[in-house]
């Protein structure tokens, strides 16, 4: 009589969600290149450079760039000219109320770069 193996073994090679590299059949909840381990999803170095991206956005877009996404940073640069002029205009029309959008778009780019996730850091790996 034939019998089925009820959890067959896994025949396809899985890959590091870092760096790419195969995991290994017998440990494939770690990395062999860059210590990455099943539950550890972010990198330690990604807290400080979540955090410098957003010191770095005092410029908008610069934190952006800093992250791999250097396309986005370039555009938000561009962008952030229109959005002061914007702002400042605004500002001239109400009695200083338009000022108040300023801060507002300079935080959205601070909390967006905060939130991106980075290339930057991923492609550093790999190497």
């Amino acid at each position: 009589m034939p019998t089925t193996n009820a959890n067959p073994p896994l025949t396809e090679t899985r890959a590091c969600p870092l760096c790419g590299t195969a995991l290994l059949p017998d440990k494939p909840d770690e990395c062999p290149h860059c210590d990455w381990v099943r539950g550890e999803e972010r990198h330690p170095l990604a807290g400080f450079r979540d955090r410098a991206s957003v010191f770095l956005s005092v410029a908008p877009g610069l934190g952006h760039i800093y992250k791999g996404h250097r396309l986005l940073g370039a555009i938000i640069m561009l962008g952030s000219g229109f959005a002061f002029a914007f702002c400042f205009l605004a500002g001239a029309a109400s009695a200083g109320w338009g000022l108040l959008l300023l801060p507002l778009y300079w935080g959205a780019v601070m909390l967006h770069v905060y939130w991106t996730d980075d290339r930057a850091l991923h492609h550093h790996t790999r190497g």
